[in-house]
C-alpha cells in the first residue's frame, strides 16, 4: 500500500501557515526534551542538583591532609503525566464529498494543522502554569497590567534572578501576555527611535530585549485565583534560607493555600514569596522555592495572601524542562498502517502521527505524552499583572 502521507506532508506544512495560531513564547525559551524515544505514561525523568558549597574561613598548615567537606547531591524527579490526543476519522464517502469541493488533502491538512495548534496551545498553557507556580518570589501589583507608565518592574524581576545567582549568559526570558505587551508598546520612550536605539518596535511592533531579558509574548499566560486561606501565623521561627514554613491558626476555607499564591510576612513586606505547595486545613506546611526566606521571621508572625493576578514570569532557560514524547508501543507495534513525525513550525515541538485502517474507514491519531518541571526555582520570578 502506498504511504498515505506522501502527498499530504506538503499540505500539512502549507496549512500550518494558513490556519490561525496563537503566540507561543514559553516553549521555545525552556529546555525542551522532545526526542522521538517512546515513554510510558507516568514515566519519571531524574536530574541531579548540587547544593551551595561550605566556604571555610580558616587555613591551618599541617603535615596531615585534612578531611574534605561532605557534599550532598540532591535528586529531583519530573513525571510525564499529561497527555494530548487528537483523532481525525474519515470514511470513503467523506473523502468523495470533500473532493467535490475544496479538496480532501487541503481540508485534511487544515485539520492536522488545527490539531497541532490545539496540542501546542495546551502544552504552552501547562508550561506557563508550571513556571509561574514554581517561581521563587514575585514583583508587580496584582490585578494591574504592568508597564502602564514605565518598565521599571522588569529591572525588579531581573534583580530577583541575579540576586539568586542566575547566570548572565543571555538565556533569560520575560514571558508576558498580550495585554502587557500592548502596554509596553505604548510606552513613548520605547517608540522614540532616538531613545530606544532602533525602529523595530515603532515600525514592526517587535519587542526588544530589555534589562538583559528577552521579551516573549504568550497566549498561554495563566490567571491565578488565590486560595481562600486567611489569618495564618508562622508556627515557629524561620531562618534565612528556610523553604518550609509551618503555619497554624489558619481559616482555610475551600481551597486553603494554593500553589502560586503570593504571600508576605508582617515582618517582611518587601519580599513577596510564591507558594510552591500549599495545604487545606487549620495548620500545615507551606513550601517555597530556593533560595528560601530572605529575612529571619519570628514565631507567630502574620502571613498575608496577595490578590488574584496574571502570572507573567521571568526565567532562565535552565530553570525548567519540558519533556514531550510519543507513547510506548507493544513489541511488534500496534495496528497502525503508517507513521510520520512532523515538527510544528511555531513551537518547534515534534509530533508523531499514526494512520489506522478500519472497515471502510481510516483514522489519523496524534498522541503526545508530556510533562514539565521547574528544576531551579531560584531562576524564576513571577511578574504579577
Amino acid at each position: 500500500m502506498a504511504n498515505v502521507f506522501d502527498n499530504l506532508a506538503a499540505d500539512i506544512y502549507k496549512a500550518a501557515d494558513i490556519v490561525g495560531r496563537e503566540l507561543v513564547g514559553v516553549i521555545p525559551s525552556m529546555t525542551v526534551n522532545a526526542g522521538t524515544e517512546r515513554v510510558a505514561f507516568g514515566g519519571v525523568v531524574r536530574s541531579a542538583f548540587t547544593r551551595s558549597s561550605l566556604v571555610n574561613e580558616s587555613y591551618t598548615p599541617s603535615m596531615t591532609i585534612p578531611e574534605g567537606d561532605d557534599q550532598t547531591v540532591d535528586n529531583k524527579t519530573a513525571t510525564i503525566d499529561k497527555v494530548a490526543n487528537v483523532k481525525i476519522p474519515y470514511t470513503g464517502e467523506d473523502i468523495l464529498k470533500l473532493n467535490n469541493g475544496a479538496g480532501y488533502e487541503t481540508i485534511y491538512g487544515d485539520q492536522i494543522a488545527q490539531a497541532m495548534r490545539g496540542i501546542t496551545n495546551k502544552i504552552e498553557n501547562y508550561a506557563a502554569l508550571t513556571l509561574y507556580q514554581g517561581a521563587s518570589r514575585a514583583v508587580g501589583t496584582a490585578g494591574t497590567t504592568p508597564f502602564g507608565t514605565n518598565f521599571d518592574v522588569i529591572a525588579e524581576a531581573r534583580q530577583i534572578l541575579v540576586d539568586n545567582g542566575m547566570p548572565l549568559d543571555g538565556q533569560a526570558t520575560l514571558a508576558i501576555n498580550t495585554a502587557a505587551g500592548t502596554k509596553l508598546r505604548n510606552l513613548a520612550q520605547l517608540q522614540k527611535v532616538n531613545e530606544s536605539g532602533g525602529e523595530d518596535l515603532l515600525r514592526r511592533g517587535e519587542l526588544l530585549n530589555l534589562q538583559g531579558l528577552m521579551l516573549k509574548e504568550s497566549n498561554g499566560i495563566v490567571s491565578h485565583v488565590k486560595g481562600t486561606a486567611t489569618n495564618g501565623l508562622t508556627n515557629g521561627a524561620l531562618a534565612v534560607g528556610d523553604t518550609t514554613i509551618a503555619v497554624d491558626t489558619v481559616t482555610a476555607g475551600a481551597t486553603g493555600y494554593k500553589s502560586g499564591d503570593v504571600i508576605t510576612f508582617a515582618a517582611d513586606s518587601a519580599n513577596k514569596y510564591v507558594v510552591a505547595t500549599g495545604f487545606v486545613g487549620a495548620s500545615g506546611n507551606l513550601t517555597i522555592q530556593g533560595p528560601g526566606i530572605r529575612v529571619a521571621i519570628a514565631d507567630n508572625n502574620a502571613i498575608t495572601v496577595g490578590n488574584n493576578y496574571v502570572g507573567n514570569f521571568a526565567f532562565h532557560r535552565a530553570a525548567a524542562e519540558l519533556v514531550v514524547r510519543p507513547p510506548a508501543m507493544p513489541q511488534g507495534g500496534d495496528m497502525a498502517a503508517d507513521r510520520l513525525t512532523v515538527q510544528d513550525p511555531f513551537s518547534g515541538l515534534v509530533y508523531e502521527m499514526a494512520m489506522y485502517k478500519g472497515y471502510g474507514k481510516s483514522m489519523l491519531d496524534i498522541t503526545t505524552f508530556y510533562g514539565a518541571k521547574v528544576w531551579k526555582g531560584d531562576f524564576v520570578a513571577t511578574l504579577q499583572g
